[in-house]
Order: C-alpha cells, then structure tokens, then sequence
C-alpha cells in the first residue's frame, strides 16, 4: 500500500522570475533569472543536481519538444532532464516528478524550472494549434472564457442565486487580487481596482467581465528539492517539507455523462481527497493556513473554496463577501496576486504559487507577509476546460507542522 511522501521531501531553495511583458529577455533568460535566485537559496553548487524536470505548455511557442534547452541554460553537468506538459498544471506536474525521484532515492537533491513566453505570440489569449481532432474539440472550436462563463451560470442557478450577488463576489475576487498584487514588486499587474470598475468592465462572456480574466505573461519559477538529512547536512534550518502532492487527471466522465452539473470541478475533489490523507489533514477549512489556487478567471477561484472543502458547498460566495479569503481575512487566498495579477506564464504558474507559499512559510514575503505565520500552505492548478481536466494540489509546510 502506499504511503505517501510526507516529509520525506524538504525544499532546499527556490527562485522566482519577475512575470510580465519580458520582451527583452528570451526563455533561457527568464530561466536563469529564476535559477540563479534558487541557486543562492539552496547555497549549492551546480555540480550537486542530480536530475531535472522541465515544464512548459506551449512548447512549439518557445521551446521545443525537449528538456534540452533547460540543460543548456544553466549548463547542468549532464544530468538528465524530463520534459513535461500538463496544460496549466505543468508546473507541479514537474515539481512532483522531482520530488517523487528524491523520495525513492533516486537523486540526492533534484531541480524543476517552470517556464513560458507567451507574449512574443502576439496573441492576445492563448495561442492557438491543432494537434489532432481531440485536441481541435477541445481548444480551437470553444473559449476559455465561454467555458468558464457556463460554471458560473450553473453554480448560480444551482444555489439560486441573486445575478448580481454572484458578480460582486467575483468582483471581489478581483479586486482582492489586484489589492494582493500592489505589494509584489515580481507581479505583472500592480494596479489597484475597485468594485465598481469591475462590475463596469466590457463583458468578455456573460457573466465574465474583463476583470474576471487573468492576463497572458512571461515568467519563470523554479524549486530545488533534497532530502531533510542532506538539506540538515547543508546547514539549513527551519526546513520547509513536501506534506502531499496529488494530480487527477479526468477520463471524459464529465463530458459524457448526466452526473456533472457544470458547477465544480471534479478533478479537483478527487485531488484534494487524496492531498488532504496523505499531508494527514483532517479538517482542511481549519488547518489549512493559506492558499494559493488556480484563479485563470475569477469563478474558478470562488467554486475551488468549495472543491478543496474550505467552503461548504453553495457557500464560497458569502465567503468571499465576508473576506475570509482576503490578505488578513481566515485563510488568504491569492496574497501574492494570483494568476491574474502575479500573471500566469503557463508552464511557470505552478510553481510560482509553491514559491510564495514557502516565502510566507519562512518569513519572507516581505510587505505581503502574513502577521500569523502560516502552518500548512496549499496550492492548486486546473488546466484544461471545464468539462475535461487535470488538477493538481500541493501541500508544504514546516518540517514539524
């Protein structure tokens, strides 16, 4: 049976690029600057990784179909690097292989580096390619937008909810986010907003204003990982460890099946189960300090309250009204800015969500740093449409929470 990995991982250092319009810097650029800050954190020597992931969405935009360009960016001493593409859970996608191979002894201290340069595309969404007839079914002939638009009318119709209730609470979601990402000096978007720009915004698809939208970015993030007798060995103290990682991958259930009501993600519950036995949380809504999750349109972020059991079900749009998930509210969501304001470089984005949780966990946040140190972070990627995805949560904390 298995048993889990908690706290058989720890953290040794991790890095962050500044996300945004990088127009000046290319993928290899955006990596080194996130590795060198990894690097310096982790107080090791190239020399010492043993093994190396990669995760990018769009490769055919800025990579390539291999692990090669990582290899060559930061001249890793001929280890090997394992290419991998989740769609926007790519980047603890690779975190999870990194850390699945130190667990089983495969590698001494192992290195992940979540990448994408999505506006050298000159596109204004995602861009857009075929590969075949599933991948055309799934993200040529229909939206992101238009797609999550349909959760939020079925979650409001499901709880009988108020039609302008439903879009304060995601205004709210909004707005809380740019507020969040004034005080991050890495975020793309450093403006604040208020509620009533929101509720006014041109509407991208009923009920997503363009406020409800995350943007397009570049970025980079990256995480080395060790065991916690190397990382002791190295004279680290305080150690941050890996509690549980868990990805749910759908088998088509919600798309063919009468049993999905289009107002959560199913994935998601599935991941957040088996997270939560395995990190040995038993009730998330009250040992769960923090949050980072996957907010590509501000609906996302306000049903998974409810998908990773931090809400009662019908329930997160009072929530989120009341500010249980604001910077000093219960449990902060989105303190660095999330998606939509931090920005959302695919492959990155992952990553970038751990590399917050474990700044706050130490005490590193600096302006954005939560009075009351949190215990137990948790982040969360969805990639895909609604109707057909993989989820991804991720649970850190301090070696003896």
């Amino acid at each position: 049976m298995a048993r889990g990995i908690k706290d058989k991982v720890a953290i040794l250092g991790m890095g962050c690029a500044r996300f945004g319009e990088r127009w000046d810097k290319g993928s290899s650029d955006l990596m080194v600057e996130a590795f060198d800050e990894a690097l310096a954190d982790a107080g090791i020597d190239v020399s010492q990784i043993d093994a190396a992931w990669l995760s990018v969405a769009f490769d055919a935009q800025n990579i390539g179909p291999s692990g090669i360009p990582l290899a060559m960016a930061l001249r890793l001493p001929g280890v090997g690097v394992t290419k991998v593409e989740n769609y926007c859970a790519s980047g603890t996608d690779g975190f999870r292989g990194a850390v699945y191979a130190v667990a089983s002894g495969a590698a001494d201290i192992a290195l992940v580096m979540g990448v994408e340069k999505l506006k050298d595309t000159g596109y204004g969404g995602l861009p857009v390619r075929t590969r075949g007839t599933s991948w055309d079914m799934m993200g040529v002939t229909s939206s992101a937008p238009g797609n999550f638009a349909q959760i939020a009318s079925a979650y409001r119709a499901k709880y009988g909810i108020d039609p302008k209730d439903l879009k304060r609470a995601m205004g709210h979601v909004s707005v809380k986010s740019h507020d969040n990402g004034v005080k991050n000096p890495k975020a793309h978007l450093r403006k604040k907003i208020d509620l009533d720009t929101v509720l006014n915004a041109p509407m991208i698809a009923d009920p997503l204003g363009l406020y409800d939208c995350c943007g397009v970015s570049d970025g980079a993030a990256c995480a080395i990982v060790t065991t916690p007798e190397i990382a002791r060995a190295l004279g680290k103290k305080d150690l941050v460890t890996v509690k549980a990682i868990q990805l749910s991958t759908s088998n088509g259930w919600e798309a063919q099946s009468p049993g999905w009501d289009g107002t959560y993600f199913h994935t998601t519950r599935i991941a957040a189960k088996k997270a939560y036995v395995e990190a040995g949380v038993e009730n998330p809504a009250k040992e769960i300090s923090l949050t980072e999750v996957h907010d590509c349109f501000s609906i996302t972020e306000l049903v998974t309250m409810e998908d990773l059991f931090l809400s009662e079900d019908g329930q997160a749009w009072k929530d989120v009204l009341d500010g249980r998930f604001d910077a000093d509210g219960e449990i902060p969501c989105q303190i660095d800015g999330g998606l939509k304001c931090f920005g959302h470089p695919i492959g990155a984005s992952g990553l970038r969500m751990i590399y917050e949780n474990y700044l706050q966990l130490l005490g590193r946040a600096g302006e954005r740093q939560r009075k009351t140190p949190p215990k137990l972070a948790l982040s969360h990627n969805l990639g895909g449409m609604p109707f057909q995805n993989v989820s991804a949560v991720a649970i850190i904390g301090l070696e003896d929470a």
